[in-house]
């Protein structure tokens, strides 16, 4: 029994992300800027794959930049995607 619900978390846990990158897709849809286009903490984590505390380390670390509304926390996708690009290992 304890085996279903293990196999059950693991499809919401892929669901969810799946609609972390519709969210992502959508936010994408109306502007092609990526300047323009904020995540909040949340859905950073999700498209990232990352944990609360690996977030807080990486503003932290100053490794991704931020912007800070009260207790919201948001990310630019030029940033994210800045982050990506300078740790891409090619070939």
């Amino acid at each position: 029994m304890n085996n279903f619900y293990d196999d059950a978390e693991k499809v919401l846990k892929r669901l969810d992300e799946s609609v972390a990158l519709l969210v992502a897709q959508m936010k994408l849809g109306g502007k092609l800027d990526p300047e323009d286009v904020f995540f909040d903490n949340g859905e950073f984590m999700k498209l990232m794959n990352i944990s609360k505390r690996t977030a807080q380390e990486w503003r932290n670390k100053k490794i991704i930049e931020f912007s800070q509304v009260g207790n919201k926390i948001y990310y630019r996708l030029s940033d994210i995607q800045r982050l990506l690009n300078d740790n891409y290992n090619s070939k």
